[in-house]
């Protein structure tokens, strides 16, 4: 994916702390999937030489790591230094990276760059002419090791130099040299790349041609292309020729870098780093068609596929309508569609549906186009993203305040702009429907709704504008029912006539707009703490504060007005944002819940012979909260969890969790909820609806199987 699904590490997991000489020992107790520590070629150094240092990382059966471009998902192993006791900056040279291997996550779809088993990473070392006593490097490997799972782990590593006659660490020596020899050298030939239409053409020139049965495949720095797609290779007499997949955002600039992998048989393989620039196909490199070196093609959902997952994206916007969360947007928009139709023009009415439902498009669109940015920039993207960010909870929330005080009288909009001639006021009417569809659109994608989770999951890793296209039918599907309300003729007369009662009515709809403020103000406490919550509260203060000031009437007055206004909304938002810089909280988990979810305590919970649920939630998700209060926190649902001696755990995705959301990817879910059954021995879980109930959770429990009685 353009695509890196998460297996982002955010942050270090709790460990033993490792030294480089207790390393070894301590492994199999340690937690860690990996053993790392620091080796030399060199038991003492000499003043002004330069040696070889590595970082050696053993992983377990089954487990990886990554190389400096980890593919469609992963991050590289980096050594952060903290002592260099006696080394200048700069001492330390740039890690090398081994020639890596394919590691197919999701055949065809997913394909990430490591390695399995053991890698060394060597860096040369250049010690100081005035060296004296001994120079030491001390630091912290942090790196990402994943299996079926993505775990991020750090190990403490030291490493310390004698300083006076050279003496050779002969097992170390040989080490290093091993895995230096595996370091892509210069390609002995040229390069260039033909981007002027997909498929793109590598083009490698070397005399005399590649050995007979040569597979070659190309390695990129960047994320230029897909990664997982086949790489049809051509042969010739003066080289060979390679079918790069472009990724959808993907360009060539200047040229391409990266490395060539060439696999020959009966011998190690070999790499070259190369730098392709633009130009022609060099002659005799593309003669002769070979098979593909790729597992899996990569391709793009077909248009029954994609069509298919429209259907349910728009099937799943339309249920998106009764989600809790969008309630009491729609609140608004009710009043708003009986004041239209009570003036008894139906061009008004269709207008309010029109601009109503270009609101919700807009904003979906939007909203594909910003997680297709994350994705990019961070490697993974999940619904619900934006409200994992402190200051853009706290901007919903005053907004949830603002429209309730407007509901409820406290000022009217756009009186001014009536004035100035009916043509502006029913501009202003068509603004306020389209921002309306804006804000149900901004608050209702968290709650991802049913139908949602498997479609947005599998279409989460397709081409940017399957995925657009994909959220479209979502917006579309949340917006049909005010459309037809709109547009049909027949359903005008079923809206009520227009009276004194629709002043109450407006009234009464801010109450469901206070109540979402005030649950938001939950998800700000989750995110940033009371301190936040305080701010935002402050700034609730500052607008009420600002709409007396503007009752008063008088330029200055106004004036002052709007400075406190922007000031009630940018002030809470920055200030909100300060806690989540130092502050650590660790989620709090419900009465009924035995645990926190992680990889290594589901796995611990099977291997006891125990059935496991897993939780995955998040504070700002309202379907969530809803299902724990029908479902989960249920006498009944809690008594058949402590009859079959079930594992509740809890993943909790109120804030950002690079573990989390690899697992919602891999289960192929763009969001909360999630939930999984492992029956007791199964690792295979069960994922059950995103709308729960009693008798559905029950069955699965008492069943003891993958499925209900």
């Amino acid at each position: 994916m353009l695509n890196h699904i998460c297996r982002a590490a955010a942050g270090a997991l709790a460990g033993l702390v490792l030294t480089a000489q207790a390393a070894s020992a301590q492994f199999e107790g340690s937690g860690r999937r990996a053993e790392a520590e620091l080796v030399s070629d060199r038991a003492s150094v000499a003043p002004g030489e330069t040696v070889f240092v590595a970082l050696k990382m053993t992983m377990e059966p089954g487990w990886h790591i990554y190389w400096r471009n980890a593919g469609d998902a992963g991050l590289p192993p980096q050594l952060i230094l903290k002592d260099t006791t006696n080394l200048p900056d700069g001492a330390l040279g740039e890690m090398m990276w081994p020639l890596p291997k394919l590691l197919p996550v999701v055949e065809g779809e997913i394909m990430d760059y490591g390695y399995d088993d053991q890698a060394v990473f060597a860096m040369p070392l250049t010690i100081p002419d005035t060296a004296t006593g001994e120079v030491r490097l001390e630091g912290v490997a942090d790196y990402l090791i994943c299996e079926s799972v993505c775990v991020p782990e750090t190990a403490d590593v030291s490493l310390v130099l004698p300083v006076g006659e050279p003496v050779e660490d002969v097992a170390g020596g040989d080490l290093i040299g091993a895995w230096v020899s595996k370091v892509p050298g210069p390609f002995p030939g040229e390069a260039r790349i033909d981007d002027t239409a997909a498929p793109w053409t590598l083009s490698l020139a070397l005399d005399g041609g590649f050995p007979e049965g040569a597979r070659i495949r190309f390695f990129p720095y960047g994320h230029q292309i897909s990664h997982p797609a086949a790489q049809p290779q051509r042969e010739g007499p003066g080289g060979a020729s390679l079918a790069l997949t472009p990724d959808p955002s993907g360009e060539v600039g200047d040229a391409l870098e990266g490395i060539v992998r060439v696999d020959v048989p009966g011998a190690d393989p070999i790499g070259y780093e190369i730098r392709a620039a633009r130009g022609d196909v060099f002659a005799g490199t593309a003669d002769t068609a070979a098979a593909a070196t790729a597992p899996g093609n990569g391709a793009a959902l077909d248009l029954g596929g994609l069509l298919g997952l429209a259907g349910l994206a728009l099937i799943g916007g339309l249920i998106l309508n009764l989600m809790p969360c969008v309630l009491p947007v729609l609140s608004m928009k009710a009043v708003g569609m009986v004041s239209a139709a009570s003036s008894g023009h139906a061009g008004e009415l269709r207008s309010h549906g029109l601009w109503y439902t270009a609101g919700v498009l807009v904003s979906f669109a939007v909203l594909a186009i910003a997680i297709l940015a994350v994705r990019q920039a961070t490697g993974f993207a999940t619904l619900g993203f934006q409200l994992q960010h402190a200051p853009t909870v706290v901007i919903l929330a005053l907004i949830m305040f603002s429209i309730g005080l407007w509901l409820m009288g406290f000022f009217e909009l756009g009186a001014s702009i009536q004035n100035t001639g009916s043509g502006l006021a029913n501009r202003g009417g068509s603004l306020g429907a389209f921002f309306t569809g804006v804000l149900a659109a901004v608050v209702g994608a968290p709650c991802v709704g049913p139908f949602l989770g498997a479609a947005l999951g599998a279409v989460m890793s397709q081409p940017p504008g399957a995925v657009i296209a994909v959220f479209l039918a979502m917006g579309f599907g949340m917006a049909l029912p005010f459309l037809i309300l709109s547009f049909v003729p027949g359903l005008h007369r079923m809206l009520p006539k227009p009276g004194k009662w629709m002043e109450t009515l407006k009234q009464a709809f801010a109450f469901p707009m206070f109540l979402t403020a005030a649950w938001l103000l939950s998800v700000v406490a989750g995110l940033a703490g009371a301190g936040a919550v305080g701010w935002t509260l402050a700034g609730a203060t500052a607008l009420v504060f600002a709409i007396w000031l503007a009752r008063g009437g008088g330029m200055i007055r106004r004036a002052l007005a709007l400075g406190v206004l922007a000031a009630g909304f940018v002030l809470p938002a920055v200030l909100a944002n300060v806690p989540q810089n130092y502050v650590a909280r660790a989620p709090a988990l419900p009465s009924y819940a035995e645990g926190v979810w992680s990889p290594a305590e589901v796995d611990a919970m099977l291997d006891a012979g125990r059935p496991v649920f897993v939780d995955f939630t998040a504070s700002w998700c309202a379907s969530c909260q809803v299902n724990k209060l029908t479902t989960l926190s249920t006498k009944r649902v809690k008594a058949a969890f402590e009859a079959a001696d079930a594992a509740f755990l809890v993943a909790d995705f109120t804030q950002k969790d690079p573990v989390i959301a690899g697992e919602l990817k891999r289960r192929g879910r763009a969001g909360v909820p999630m939930y999984l059954w492992y029956p007791a021995g199964s690792r295979d879980p069960v994922i059950l609806p995103e709308l729960l109930s009693p008798d559905l959770v029950i069955g699965y429990v008492e069943s003891g199987q993958g499925s209900q009685p």
